[in-house]
């Protein structure tokens, strides 16, 4: 990394209200029953004025959760995630780039890591992501990947950092063609941000690990949805 005090900077606020609004729409009861009371209470309270608006507010934020995660619209969201550009398989890479995720998301990622290395995709593999680069790296190392094929960067929180930091540390080596592994709902607009710091991307897509709850996929799908439309939407 070309400024090691990236890494000391204090967590984005936008980060950590994001990642703790995702762990409560993931719970469904923790959504459903806090909303519900707030709708019921103004109407056992007395006099309170303006107590239809006060049930109202609750009320829309209720029904467009339970519309987000409605058939319909993930099918949509899945489909427009589904459908990327990317450099062809054919030629081999100079790296194989692995985006951290969280803890959960670890073990898929470093066994396709993994293989791809096994199989010749690319002579090396670069982690990326603070709080999994490092831990990532240690696995690779326990699977027989020798630490001289293995690099990582524990500064990015993002995925814009991602491809920033990536950058910072392999162009300057003479990479420019990567496999990139990541999940599925976040790979569109991981191809389209490491597209424009200027790697030609062969997207290798991880499992989404089977431990999570169902609504937990759903809300992935419909983070990563609204997180490319802004991306795309931002220039």
């Amino acid at each position: 990394m070309s400024d090691p005090s990236l890494c000391l900077r204090p967590p984005e606020l936008w980060t950590v209200l994001t990642s703790a609004l995702m762990q409560w729409l993931s719970e469904p009861l923790l959504v459903v029953l806090p909303l519900a009371l707030l709708i019921a209470l103004p109407w056992f309270i007395r006099p309170l004025p303006f107590k239809r608006w006060l049930s109202a507010v609750p009320a829309v934020v209720l029904l467009a959760y339970i519309g987000c995660t409605a058939p319909p619209l993930l099918a949509f969201a899945n489909r427009r995630l589904m459908h990327f550009e990317a450099a062809g398989t054919a030629i081999p890479a100079d790296a194989i780039v692995v985006l951290g995720r969280g803890i959960e998301f670890q073990a898929t990622r470093v066994d396709l890591a993994a293989q791809l290395w096994q199989a010749g995709r690319a002579p090396r593999i670069f982690t990326s992501g603070r709080g999994d680069a490092d831990s990532m790296l240690a696995a690779l190392r326990a699977k027989g990947v020798p630490a001289s094929d293995l690099q990582a960067e524990e500064c990015s929180r993002t995925t814009e950092e991602n491809a920033q930091f990536t950058a910072l540390r392999l162009k300057p080596e003479g990479v420019r063609r990567i496999v990139l592994i990541t999940d599925a709902p976040h790979m569109k607009r991981s191809l389209d941000i490491f597209q424009k710091a200027g790697f030609a991307v062969v997207p290798a897509m991880s499992p989404i690990p089977p431990q999570l709850s169902e609504q937990h996929k759903r809300l992935l799908i419909l983070r990563e949805f609204a997180g490319w439309l802004l991306y795309r939407l931002s220039g």
